[in-house]
């Protein structure tokens, strides 16, 4: 074992932990930063890609304010980057023991790269909406990669059993196509609102009026469903409780953030709050659905059906 491998962690320590939460917040961040770029109009801030303009590397004086905020998000895709290279180098050393771990920093690695290549199409083909909508959704399922490595890497790794009622796993599953399912509609909305990210840009061409009312049933159905998971989960004492509550307390947010933004003529911070709520939304889907199981080994409580409980 040569130095640098002997640096390297063998358990999941300090170091993982920062650069795990750093991951996740950069992942969070670079969704924030991609709407400013969309929402200022400075889409084609800098027209060409991977350099800004095709003599300069970096914007130039001549194209203004909209260069230089879409060149920050292209440098806060090499931050993230750099993020996600630490995390994976510092879980090599466990890659073994813990595959978990591994696997999920490696899909975080090159997802980023990924995005890089999207972005760059996103700029060839002139902001297409339909693209700008899979660079979102995929930025979206990165937030929450990283939130699943942040819960696995608090957890002991091996074979998992459910800690609640199958029916509840069920409709928390369903629970989790409904979000995705307003997530879609969400992303097609926009795609079919005023921010296009340029002026010149395409829409999708779909009545945006109408995808606003569409994109609002699925929202108030995963509201719903969220409430009834909740309390579930509260008269079972379920392990689910807290992460459920937090989940509710954002699309709460989220619906209201939403409904004013749909009132007052889309104002692009509202928007772009809805964008980054969403990402959080997942997130908090993404720790709900893990925490639906344990490690067989973990001498937690699980749940008992009522014939088991009166048996005791």
């Amino acid at each position: 074992m040569n130095r640098f491998t002997a640096w390297l962690p063998d358990r999941v320590d300090g170091r993982i932990r920062v650069f795990a939460w750093l991951s996740f917040l950069a992942q969070t961040v670079i969704i924030a930063t991609g709407g400013a770029v969309r929402l200022t109009g400075s889409g084609l801030g800098c027209p060409t890609w991977p350099t800004c303009t095709a003599d300069s590397l970096v914007p130039t004086e001549e194209l203004g304010y909209h260069s230089l905020i879409e060149f920050g998000n292209r440098l806060m895709t090499g931050v993230v980057g750099i993020v996600a290279l630490v995390l994976f180098v510092l879980v090599w050393r466990i890659r073994r023991e813990r595959r978990d771990l591994f696997t999920l920093a490696f899909i975080v690695g090159a997802g980023v790269v990924a995005q890089a290549v999207v972005g760059g199409i996103t700029v060839w083909t002139g902001l297409n909406p339909f693209i700008v909508g899979f660079h979102y959704v995929s930025s979206l399922v990165l937030v929450c990669v990283a939130a699943a490595f942040i819960v696995r890497m608090k957890s002991t790794p091996g074979p998992r059993e459910l800690t609640v009622p199958a029916w509840y796993a069920g409709l928390t599953h369903a629970t989790t196509a409904v979000l995705a399912l307003t997530i879609v509609f969400g992303v097609l909305t926009t795609g079919s609102g005023p921010h296009s990210g340029d002026a010149e840009a395409g829409r999708t061409g779909f009545d945006s009026e109408l995808l606003e009312h569409v994109h609002a049933w699925p929202g108030y159905a995963l509201f719903a469903l969220t409430f009834v998971l909740l309390v579930a989960a509260w008269l079972l004492k379920l392990p689910t409780l807290g992460w459920v509550g937090s989940l509710l307390a954002v699309e709460l947010v989220q619906i209201a953030v939403g409904l004013y933004q749909a009132r007052n003529g889309l104002p692009p911070l509202a928007v772009g709050v809805h964008m980054v709520l969403a990402a959080l939304t997942a997130a908090a889907m993404t720790v709900v659905v893990l925490r639906l199981k344990r490690p067989v080994a973990a001498p937690s409580a699980t749940y008992e059906t009522p014939a088991a409980a009166s048996a005791h």
